[in-house]
């Protein structure tokens, strides 16, 4: 067996006051620097909202009216996440300037989080499955998936009553996805049977976002807000996805192109992650009566699988003494790497580097 003790990994001194004012500015500059990562973000999703505008107003077939309609769909999803966090990460500031701390002592490792065959089963009657009588009811269906500000949808897929599940083959991964994560998966549906008109309208103008985001990219991202509330895109996940005090308006019905609709919703944490395939229930939003409702089972089948990125991942590296227990005057020193619960120990650095074997391999059990 092993004893080591780390030495030059951590030491305690006095915090001056010179010291204190240059950490704040390292802060300052950091959260600058990923404002100006969210805001480049929110800039590209404005891009692509305009693109899908363009092509939904080209659209003369309705398949492709249809996949112009769920980028668009996506693409306000994605500016409205993306505003909310820029609301937080400006509390966060202000609270820090007033003296109030919101960091934690200990920061949870974060991970990937991998959602894949999705499945969700249809229960048609008799007389529409069996017997196929009564009016063929055809809708097109997607599934988004939100988690933070990682928003993804899945391929579009027609529903009949010749299925008996709807299917989505797609491979999801969230990335640097906290413990305490949320995943939000949203079914949407639409008539593949409708009238879809392809006279493009301009969003609805509004004034309510404020001045708060600044000169230079408030009117970009005041307009992209607009755009994606007067879409239609109302997420109903806590309401974090709303930017300030501001609920978006009810979808706007004179909007070009087909009409998604929200079809059933569940929301997965880490206590749903398991191995294997599992079943997990939905919350159904729609009637019967609706035009884009589909006879669901009530459940949502698929594998969620989590990887915490310090399992494969350094944690922590440096210098340490390790004495043998046969010897117990002989210490040695090394460079050790702790990745997940395995202590790695190289006679230097330069061995590590070079993608050698480690000499000693000492296994965390407590």
């Amino acid at each position: 067996m092993l004893v080591q003790s780390a030495t030059g990994l951590s030491c305690s001194q006095s915090v001056q006051p010179e010291q204190t004012s240059e950490t704040q500015l390292r802060a300052a500059m950091a959260d600058r620097t990923q404002e100006e990562k969210v805001l480049q973000q929110i800039e590209r999703e404005v891009r692509m909202q305009e693109g899908a505008y363009k092509l939904l107003a080209a659209c003369s077939q309705r398949d492709q009216a249809l996949e112009a309609s769920k980028s668009l769909l996506t693409c306000n999803a994605r500016i409205l996440a993306l505003l909310s966090q820029l609301q937080r990460m400006r509390k966060t500031q202000i609270l820090e300037r007033v003296g109030h701390s919101t960091s934690e002592d200990v920061v949870p490792c974060t991970g990937k989080v991998s959602l894949s065959d999705l499945r969700i089963p249809l229960m048609w009657k008799d007389s529409e499955y069996f017997k196929n009588k009564g009016e063929l009811h055809r809708c097109a269906v997607f599934c988004l998936l939100q988690c933070g500000t990682e928003i993804y949808d899945t391929d579009l897929v027609m529903v009949d009553r010749t299925l008996t599940d709807i299917c989505f083959e797609d491979i999801i991964i969230f990335n640097k996805v906290g413990p305490g994560f949320q995943l939000r998966a949203e079914l949407y549906s639409s008539s593949a049977v409708e009238d879809f008109s392809t006279a493009a309208q301009a969003p609805r103008k509004m004034s309510f976002l404020g001045g708060s985001l600044g000169c230079s990219s408030g009117k970009k991202i005041r307009a992209a807000f607009e755009s994606a509330a007067a879409c239609g895109y109302v997420s109903s996940a806590g309401g974090n996805i709303r930017p300030g005090h501001v609920s978006p308006p009810l979808p706007n019905q004179s909007a070009l192109g087909p009409k998604y609709n929200l079809l059933a919703h569940t929301t997965l944490s880490i206590e749903h992650v398991r191995e294997g395939f599992k079943t997990h229930d939905l919350t159904l939003s729609v009637t019967e009566d609706s035009p884009y409702w589909l006879p669901l089972y009530g459940n949502m089948c698929c594998r969620l699988v989590a990887q915490p990125l310090c399992i494969i991942q350094t944690v922590i590296s440096g210098t340490l003494k390790v004495k043998l227990e046969e010897d117990v005057d002989h210490w040695e020193n090394f460079y050790c790497v702790l990745i997940g619960q395995t202590l790695l120990c190289y006679r230097c650095q330069e061995d590590l580097e070079s993608e050698g074997k480690p000499l000693l391999v000492i296994p965390i059990t407590k």
